[in-house]
């Protein structure tokens, strides 16, 4: 059985959290438990959230705070520590300047590495993908904690441990898988291949203040006080979508394929969870960027075919939108999906519904939020609205 920390953390007060990270690291074995994660002399990488260059304390990307209360306990047991990502957009040194994590990184000497330099790698007994190109940072790292935020997600339904580490993927090779893998079905067998090649070793999941709606760039902020550990980064994600409203965690397409292909704990009964108690941590109305009703049927391709049918679109508030033409440019799609047309005095995207895949890079990184999800009217006579 797996073990998971849930905290009751109410703010980003540095002192607090490293306060109940300590709390955490003691539910699940203390100092013998730190040991044997973080062994002498290892190189730790911490693996933040930064999506793309966001001012710092924003609930898109990994807050500050979590970050240097992490360092300083890392610290401790390592002094080789570097950190890094590669954002779905913009340079990742900007990223990390203006998230604050730099400043924070400089005081305690702890290096920042940029995830351009990749290296080829093959995966034994993988899922669905055995050759890489992965940045060479984490996959040379020999402990990689990963620091996700909880958001919404509009093709995931949600993201938090295991999608942390798609930012592992250096670059421009983000979109060739978005091209390749247009379901969430693949695209989370790919995301567990990832973890196994990058052998993601815990994740310290931030939801003290999370994302809902229009995630992961473009929600609301929503309070949830929370702080998820573990060294199964499927239990901690199962954990999470527990308390913002997924009863059926088989529902997310992460989890059930991680529980079909017995990749980590997935089930509520596969995971002891130790501190808070579930039930007395749920948020509620968290408001999900998808309703995750499955259909099953017996023929996988034809899951597929239905999930292709009911995917929601994207589509643009028109009086947010200012003309950037960020969306197409993100767009893994060629030929692009999105062209522009003059509406009211302004040029706004048009998306071919036909080619669309479906990915919402353009709704996940549009900077002015004026992309949103739309659910087609099969999808509402099916209930999955």
């Amino acid at each position: 059985m797996e073990k998971v920390a849930l905290l009751k953390c109410t703010d980003y007060d540095v002192d607090n959290i490293e306060k109940k990270l300590r709390e955490g690291f003691e539910l699940l074995g203390g100092d013998s438990f730190l040991k044997e994660l973080i062994p002498e002399n290892s190189k730790v990488l911490l693996k933040p959230n930064f999506l793309s260059v966001i001012e710092k304390g924003s609930p898109v990307i990994t807050h500050y705070a979590v970050f240097e209360a992490v360092v300083r306990i890392v610290k401790e047991y390592s002094s080789n520590i570097v950190f890094g990502d590669s954002p779905g957009s913009g340079d990742t040194k900007k990223a990390a300047e203006k998230s604050g994590l730099m400043e924070v990184a400089e005081r305690y000497g702890v290096r920042f590495v940029d995830f351009n330099d990749q290296t080829h790698v093959e995966l034994k007994n993988p899922i669905m993908y055995k050759f890489w190109n992965i940045a060479k940072a984490p996959y040379e790292a020999d402990v990689v904690i990963t620091l996700p935020k909880l958001k919404t997600h509009a093709m995931m339904y949600y993201t938090g441990a295991v999608k942390n580490q798609f930012g592992c993927v250096p670059g421009s090779q983000k979109a060739a898988w978005h091209t390749k893998l247009p379901d969430a079905v693949n695209f989370s067998k790919m995301l567990l291949d990832l973890n196994s090649v990058v052998k993601t070793s815990f994740a310290i999941l931030d939801g003290i203040i999370a994302m809902e709606g229009n995630g992961p760039r473009n929600g609301t902020p929503k309070k949830m006080d929370t702080i998820i550990m573990g060294k199964c980064l499927t239990a901690v994600d199962s954990t999470a979508v527990r308390l913002i409203g997924y009863d059926n965690v088989l529902s997310i397409p992460i989890l059930k394929v991680a529980h079909d292909t017995k990749w980590g704990a997935v089930m509520p009964e596969e995971i002891e969870i130790l501190g808070e108690k579930v039930e007395n941590m749920k948020c509620k109305n968290f408001k999900l960027s998808r309703n995750a009703k499955v259909i099953n049927f017996v023929s996988p391709s034809l899951n597929n075919f239905v999930a292709s049918l009911t995917a929601p679109n994207p589509v643009v508030i028109e009086e947010k939108c200012i003309g950037c033409r960020k969306c197409s440019e993100v767009c893994p799609e060629k030929p692009k999906v999105i062209s522009f047309v003059k509406h009211n005095n302004k040029v706004i995207p048009k998306w071919n519904y036909s080619n669309c895949i479906r990915c919402f890079c353009c709704q996940e990184l549009c900077p002015k939020g004026a992309i949103i999800t739309k659910n087609k009217q099969l999808s509402k006579m099916l209930g999955l609205k």
